[in-house]
């Protein structure tokens, strides 16, 4: 169905179709209306409302979806979408990801030094106890 004189979508408009008696995703740069296949969905009706209103087509490739279940795709097409109208994917800023990695490392050194001091602190209080109470 994906021929010359398709129809064309804007981001904005796709993604108002977000729920499960309307459901619309993006597919390699095609549009489809899942909302018939929302209950047949081996997944269930959730994994296709969690790809709404972006471009699903790394979702859709991580799966692994079989050839029929591409074959299937082709009965809900309903167009393509305008490029130019979907959002820049969010890249996480360097910055952020290096605190995280420092925060992970600190922590990393304090349970370390927890594991070592916390038995020691136990077995203080032990020979501690031990010394009092054999002393009366």
């Amino acid at each position: 169905m994906a021929g010359g004189d398709s129809k064309i979508y804007r981001f904005e408009e796709v993604s108002k179709h977000n729920a499960t008696k309307d459901c619309w995703i993006i597919i390699e740069g095609k549009v489809y209306d899942v909302t018939p296949f929302m209950e047949d969905h081996p997944g269930g009706d959730e994994v296709l409302l969690a790809v709404t209103g972006k471009d699903a087509t790394d979702d859709f490739e991580d799966v692994g979806h079989s050839d029929s279940a591409r074959e299937m795709m082709d009965k809900y097409y309903i167009g393509e979408i305008d490029a130019s109208t979907v959002p820049a994917k969010r890249v996480q800023p360097l910055q952020p990801l290096r605190q995280t990695c420092n925060q992970d490392k600190t922590s990393d050194v304090l349970i370390k030094v927890l594991q070592l001091l916390v038995p020691i602190l136990i077995l203080g209080v032990a020979f501690g106890v031990r010394h009092f109470t054999k002393a009366e």
